[in-house]
């Protein structure tokens, strides 16, 4: 690659940084209690500038002492030294893109790492971090249920604190969505899905979001912020933030495209904010389906007063949904909390379809 080629690190790090500034109004004051690192291939990043960033937000923001921050990274990225670099720039959680430990199936992704590199990068997670996730994906195209099942066996294997299993899926404007390869059926997925929760629950993983699973205290922070429908500051190209406020939630898009991003985000002349590409207000409908979408992801389910003291609408705005879904036994209920059962785990979209028509009101 030509020196010309190669993309400007030095100037992104400023620009992220000139980008939370900006932001500082709509989150002055607010405690922040993780920080992550994703999208992309962050570890790509030199420790220097993680470190710079991670500076930048303490210096601006109260930072918790004991916050959780999470690094991202494929295992075709890891080199022992850098890791430990990280390591001492303050990331203290590391997200390990595994995919799977089978070549062929890396190889049908498209991956860039074999099951050797997989393996390797993971002894080298574990050297250096306490805090270790591996994230993996099943129903891949021409993977069987043993197979799967052999990826959750060998997952567990190595007693990380944290496993992401999710099922794949055909993401739009990608290869496989205009070339759609041969996937297991939908009764071989519901059978891997079977086998690898089994598998992790004999190895004392607690399940405790759809594609989440957690050794007991370990859940990710930053998981459950998401998926309670917490508000977070994305910054950087592509990052997505929702931010409340008394009268309102905001959801905010930051340019996608890097370089875009960094052009638009040091040039303070155009707005107060001028690295978003998009900023708009959620309805009180949206606010409420949003809420269920998330919050139905936890096995666990979510105390009723969060409803209201996140969505900023009383609970009974959604109670006939309430008790459709209870009538059909995919929801439990009490004046505390409300649980997804077994069934409405399993047939999750089917679960918050009931939730759609609130978007109407």
């Amino acid at each position: 690659m030509r020196k010309a080629d190669e993309f400007p690190e030095d100037a992104y790090v400023n620009a992220v940084i000139r980008d939370l500034e900006s932001a500082l109004p709509h989150v002055w004051g607010r405690q922040v209690t993780s920080v992550f690192f994703g999208g992309g291939t962050p570890s790509l990043f030199s420790a220097q500038s993680i470190d710079k960033i991670l500076t930048a937000i303490r210096t601006l923001l109260p930072l918790e002492p004991m916050a959780e921050i999470t690094l991202e990274a494929n295992p075709g990225t890891f080199e022992a030294l850098k890791f430990a670099e990280f390591r001492s720039a303050g990331i203290n959680r590391l997200s390990v893109g595994i995919q799977s430990f089978n070549s062929q199936h890396l190889r049908a992704l498209g991956r860039v790492h074999d099951d050797d590199e997989a393996y390797s990068a993971v002894a080298i997670a574990q050297n250096i971090f306490d805090n270790v996730n591996l994230d993996l994906m099943y129903a891949l195209p021409g993977q069987t249920v043993e197979e799967a099942r052999r990826d959750a066996e060998i997952a567990c294997s190595f007693g990380v604190a944290h496993l992401s299993i999710y099922h794949l899926t055909l993401e739009p404007n990608t290869l496989f969505h205009r070339f759609p390869p041969a996937l297991p059926t939908d009764e071989q997925s519901a059978d891997m899905q079977d086998q690898i929760e089994y598998i992790l629950r004999e190895n004392h993983y607690t399940h405790y979001e759809t594609s989440a699973f957690a050794r007991r205290g370990r859940e990710s922070f930053h998981n459950t912020n998401y998926w309670l429908f917490g508000d977070y500051l994305g910054v950087g190209a592509g990052a997505h933030s929702k931010i409340s406020f008394a009268d309102k939630i905001i959801r905010q898009m930051r340019f996608k495209q890097p370089r875009t991003y960094l052009e638009k985000a040091v040039d303070g002349s155009i707005s107060a904010a001028p690295a978003i590409q998009t900023q708009f207000e959620l309805k009180p409908a949206d606010r409420s389906f949003e809420f269920m979408m998330n919050a139905l992801r936890l096995t666990g389910g979510f105390e009723s007063v969060l409803f209201e003291e996140r969505t900023g609408m009383p609970l009974p705005v959604i109670l006939p949904a309430l008790n459709e879904a209870e009538q059909r036994g995919l929801i439990e209920r009490d004046h505390r909390r409300i649980t997804p059962t077994l069934m409405g785990r399993r047939f999750l979209n089917d679960l918050l379809q009931i939730f759609l028509p609130i978007k109407n009101q």
